[in-house]
């Protein structure tokens, strides 16, 4: 069997994480639009998946997206144009900028929530309950242990 065979009859860990994840944004994306954020694109969801409702500072948003800070400060300046988070002085640091939801923003939040909920939904009960619990707790430490990450 030629190697490019058995990528197709095998995928990796990567083959099959990147299609996954492109394949969910996507449809993710598209509801989301069909929802009324027809604005929103994959990218910001380093912002948006990782933001508080209270506000986040870039630099926590960089290391939980695993982005640059010039890139987060970049999408955040897009989504401070698009309406859905705002910069606000930080009380805690008065240096230090927090990136907070704007109603548009936590709007967007709640229905990518549900849309993903709905999407996990969907494959547990075309997987069976359990099969997807269990598939979600391997990938889970997959991806802590990949990722050098470890859940508290």
């Amino acid at each position: 069997m030629r190697r490019s065979e058995h990528k197709r009859a095998d995928p990796d860990l990567g083959v099959l994480s990147g299609r996954t994840l492109f394949s969910l944004q996507r449809e993710l994306f598209t509801k989301m639009g069909e929802q009324g954020h027809p604005g929103l694109r994959p990218r910001h969801g380093a912002v948006l998946a990782y933001l508080d409702a209270e506000g986040s500072r870039a630099t926590e948003l960089a290391a939980q997206s695993g982005q640059h800070k010039q890139v987060i400060g970049t999408l955040v300046d897009e989504l401070v144009t698009l309406g859905y988070v705002e910069r606000q002085p930080d009380p805690a640091d008065r240096r230090a900028k927090l990136i907070v939801p704007t109603g548009k923003g936590l709007d967007g939040m709640a229905k990518s929530d549900a849309i993903l909920a709905e999407l996990e939904a969907e494959h547990a009960k075309a997987v069976g309950e359990e099969a997807y619990a269990e598939f979600k707790r391997v990938f889970r430490l997959v991806a802590e242990r990949q990722t050098g990450e470890r859940r508290a």
